[in-house]
């Protein structure tokens, strides 16, 4: 009797043991699952967040830095060159002063001994109509001009690189100006992959390289490296 009470209760503890290595075994499928589906979903909506992401950033940065084309321009304007710092750009916009003028084509008659008669000479008169500040002319109230150096990304505190010089283009002497960030400051809280992957971009939609650009310090150009989809975006 004791011995058939002993078989049944060992069965039983070894049925019970099967059904924990099988709900055990269960649980272990049912993890799994889940991390697989969890790697697959992270695969899938991992670049899509990314560039959404990065296409934010981009936009930003790219408007400040048609803030700052915009200031070069009216630097080289008035002073016949580039601003090679911040500080040198900030001080223009509060300080300068654009001279509004007007061209008009005219002529006169002049006696030319040469030819003993008098010929039409003609000639372009430049008339000076006033003065206007340059930061009314560009900014307007807006006071965000003063911000230019600063990369726009919210838990960054980097800032643009900056450079200007006269280069000898052709025989003629032309003022260039640079303006830099790299794409690892703009997007430095993302996945470093997919950061590699968009740091080796060769693309006619993309920003090529690792760095957004505006001008050059070698060639004479006051044009972006990025793809005209961000232009459009800033005119919507």
């Amino acid at each position: 009797m004791f011995y058939e009470k002993k078989k049944i209760v060992d069965l039983l503890k070894s049925k019970i043991t099967d059904m924990n290595k099988k709900r055990g075994l269960e649980f272990f499928l049912w993890a799994l699952s889940i991390f697989f589906a969890a790697q697959i979903y992270s695969s899938i909506n991992g670049p899509i967040k990314f560039n959404k992401v990065k296409n934010e950033r981009y936009s930003t940065v790219i408007d400040r830095l048609k803030d700052i084309k915009t200031a070069q321009i009216a630097h080289k304007d008035v002073n016949g060159f580039y601003a090679s710092n911040f500080d040198s750009l900030v001080s223009f916009i509060d300080n300068g002063i654009f001279t509004l003028i007007e061209k008009r084509d005219s002529s006169y008659l002049q006696y030319d001994r040469t030819y003993r008669i008098d010929m039409l000479r003609e000639v372009t008169v430049v008339d000076t109509l006033g003065f206007v500040s340059v930061k009314d002319s560009l900014f307007g109230e807006d006071e965000r001009y003063k911000m230019m150096a600063n990369v726009p990304i919210e838990g960054s505190d980097a800032k643009f690189s900056i450079q200007a010089d006269i280069i000898d283009k052709n025989g003629y002497q032309v003022p260039v100006f640079e303006v830099k960030v790299k794409k690892d400051i703009i997007l430095y809280d993302q996945n470093k992959d997919l950061l590699e992957q968009e740091n080796k971009v060769i693309s006619v939609d993309g920003v090529n390289g690792s760095e957004i650009i505006l001008g050059s310090m070698s060639e004479v150009s006051i044009n972006g490296n990025w793809p005209s989809i961000f232009d459009a975006k800033k005119d919507q």
